[in-house]
């Protein structure tokens, strides 16, 4: 993940020094221009479904470049940058029917039927998404500034799309195209897609007429504005090693279940989803905490006479939603880190959001037990 986040990194820095992003995004500004509220809440939807389908983190890193143009350009600030794309993606994923990395490998270690309750986990991923919209449009709204274009004495800094920047603007475009299907059809992993953007910055720094030494020269610079975000991606891979090889995730696990046996019915799920946020702290991971915490549950909630499926719920609810705010979440790091977020000013924007979609997913684990969920 590292040197996927270095590649990205040197690569956009080429694409935005041939000029074709700072131009796309003045094309899209202009074309939006008195239809500024449309931008977040469509941008929010495309990475929501990214999330619903494809547990979308790591993939976002490529893209916060773009978003802060984007946002730049329309006077909103970092913070909904973030929010309009790894928040977005985040909150897709946790209330996600058909998400193979979350409610797939859940379904599968509770030996149910892959796509069951997807009705009913679609009855909350609406609501779930218009919540995060409104969040993040009101957050954008109240910080909004003055765009560039619009300050006083400045001058619209867009001059267009040349015929370098758009063959080059196309060659990214095609970069995201092979991305999507590699990963979906071929099982692609960091190396495939790290050689994929590093492919692209090398082809658009000379389509742009960089030539050899400038797009040498731009890829070191992107290097050196992912140095922070790497060692942030190892350091909170550091904390779930040391947890993991010294034994001490199991023993955090089986001490925080324990309690939940001597619950009553509706209050052991609730607790489950609690406890599921707290896990994914140490085990950041959505699969991980799956393989983990479900080999334990899934009997429990037998014994308790819970549907299985509900437990799935509260995995995905609890350890889903944490994606937002854990900070050993290499991927959240690293874009705050890209992004040039503090954690502090995300946390606070993110945390009332954060309980109020945890509110949504205790209300859909009750309605789940009253209706019996299966």
């Amino acid at each position: 993940m590292i040197f996927f986040v270095f590649l990205i990194g040197g690569a956009f820095t080429v694409v935005d020094r041939t000029g074709a992003l700072r131009g796309a995004v003045d094309w899209l500004v202009r074309r939006l221009k008195g239809r500024d509220a449309l931008v977040i809440p469509a941008a929010c939807l495309a990475f929501a479904l990214g999330g619903v389908l494809d547990n979308m983190k790591e993939e976002i890193i490529a893209l916060v470049p773009v978003m802060l143009l984007l946002v730049r350009r329309l006077g909103f600030d970092r913070v909904t940058a973030v929010a309009a794309s790894l928040g977005a993606a985040a909150v897709g994923a946790s209330f996600s029917p058909i998400n193979p990395f979350q409610v797939g490998i859940a379904q599968h270690l509770a030996h149910l039927p892959l796509l069951s309750g997807s009705v009913f986990r679609i009855g909350f991923l609406v609501p779930a998404l218009a919540v995060w919209i409104w969040g993040t449009v009101r957050h954008a709204t109240r910080t909004r500034a003055a765009p560039p274009g619009d300050a006083p004495g400045g001058a619209d800094p867009g001059h267009g799309l040349g015929i370098r920047q758009g063959v080059a603007l196309a060659v990214v475009l095609a970069t995201f195209v092979l991305l999507v299907v590699g990963v979906l059809r071929f099982g692609w992993g960091f190396d495939q897609m790290a050689a994929l953007f590093f492919a692209m910055g090398v082809v658009v720094g000379l389509i742009g007429g960089l030539r050899a030494a400038g797009t040498a020269e731009g890829f070191v610079a992107g290097f050196q504005s992912m140095a922070y975000a790497a060692l942030l991606i190892g350091f909170a891979r550091a904390i779930y090693v040391a947890l993991e090889q010294g034994r001490i995730v199991d023993t955090i696990v089986r001490s925080l279940f324990a309690p939940i046996a001597a619950l009553p019915l509706a209050l052991s799920a609730l607790g489950m989803m609690g406890v599921h946020a707290a896990v994914h702290v140490p085990v950041p991971s959505p699969s991980g905490h799956a393989v983990l915490t479900l080999p334990i549950l899934v009997p429990l909630s037998d014994l308790l006479g819970l549907s299985r499926q509900v437990t799935v719920l509260a995995y995905q609810y609890g350890g889903g939603l944490s994606e937002l705010l854990t900070p050993t979440n290499g991927a959240l790091m690293a874009i705050l880190a890209a992004a040039g977020v503090r954690y502090e000013d995300w946390f606070r924007f993110a945390l009332p959001l954060y309980l109020v979609l945890l509110g949504l997913g205790a209300l859909a684990i009750g309605i789940g037990i009253a209706g019996g969920l299966k």
